[in-house]
């Protein structure tokens, strides 16, 4: 795989829709996904020599992270109706060259910084908040 521009990994939310249709978050400048894997220590009196044990399925989580120059109304309005209504819509993740992220993410903050000499700038962070699905490219 070659070197990828890092404005070609996509942030999408989902409208719900049946089929479901996405919009990018539009004037983000930085994206993140992560992924995480927490261990169950189930270590107990009876471990072997007292090494410790892990259950073989932890508890899995993601998280998303951008923020940027805020530009299109049609995603802020999506962003900020999703925000407070609380809901957790299917989002995208398109990571360039190798796949799409797909799943319900809540929006766990979302901040607008508008300096009186420059853009207003958003950054938003979420939360996976179910199975997260994986299509290579």
């Amino acid at each position: 795989m070659t070197a990828q521009r890092g404005r070609d990994l996509l942030i999408k939310i989902g409208d719900g829709g049946d089929p479901e249709s996405f919009t990018a978050v539009a004037g983000l400048k930085a994206r993140t996904l992560a992924f995480n894997a927490a261990s169950i220590d189930i270590t107990n009196a009876d471990s072997a020599e007292g090494w410790r044990e892990l259950l073989a399925d932890g508890v899995k989580s993601a998280g998303i992270s951008g923020s940027g120059v805020f530009k299109d109304a049609a995603s802020d309005a999506a962003l900020r109706a999703a925000f407070f209504a609380g809901t957790a819509p299917n989002w995208q993740v398109v990571i360039p060259s190798f796949g799409t992220v797909q799943g319900p993410f809540k929006i766990t903050a979302l901040q607008y910084d508008g300096p009186y000499d420059g853009e207003v700038k958003i950054s938003l962070s979420l939360a996976s908040a179910g199975a997260l699905g994986f299509a290579s490219a």
